[in-house]
């Protein structure tokens, strides 16, 4: 049975129709920041995923006294230790573009032969009756050495998934939307409401 309305808690216009297409089974009305001229500035103090997401979620159901979820994700890249990880929006500093943050990263990857890399999604969902759960997904692939299509956001055009020989942002949005880190965190979130 469909719950009745979501508040996705982000301002990322990618993200939030990755999120319509995949919860659109779930809700009748998914609502973000962008239907409200008075929703907060939510800041993401968090030293974890779990952490920013779940400020955002609690946030946004506070703010309209429904459900709400949030996801933090980001890239990590093994030859860096896990970086850009929680910073990866911000990576090139703040208010960087997206191309600006894969320039920096594919610097600091220049001569590296170890291009393993993995997106990783925390999404939180806060429902209206005070419960919070959290559920997780990852896709691994690898870095390439220059950027390579034109769709997606964020790190998609260097991020190669082998299995599909394409990186994320040559990916028709169907099958981005079946392989991806927020599309595995989505299908437990889905599992988890379709038992309640």
């Amino acid at each position: 049975m469909k719950r009745k309305t979501v508040l996705i808690s982000t301002r990322n216009s990618g993200k939030l129709e990755e999120f319509k297409s995949i919860l659109s089974s779930a809700y009748d009305e998914i609502l973000s920041p962008a239907d409200f001229a008075d929703f907060p500035e939510i800041e993401e103090t968090g030293s974890s995923f779990m952490e920013n997401a779940l400020i955002k979620a609690a946030a946004a159901s506070e703010f309209l006294g429904t459900d709400a979820l949030a996801d933090d994700s980001g890239l990590e890249v093994f030859a860096l230790g896990g970086r850009p990880g929680i910073y990866s929006a911000r990576y090139a500093g703040p208010g960087a573009s997206d191309a600006e943050n894969n320039e920096k990263l594919l610097a600091e990857l220049e001569g590296e032969e170890n291009r393993r890399a993995r997106f990783v999604c925390c999404v939180a969902l806060a429902l209206s009756d005070g419960a919070r759960k959290f559920f997780e997904g990852q896709c691994r692939g690898r870095i390439l050495r220059r950027a390579r299509g034109k769709g997606g956001f964020g790190y998609d055009p260097v991020f190669y998934v082998p299995e599909h020989g394409k990186t994320m942002a040559e990916l028709s949005p169907e099958v981005k939307n079946a392989i991806s880190h927020r599309a595995a965190a989505c299908a437990k979130l889905l599992s988890y409401l379709s038992g309640r």
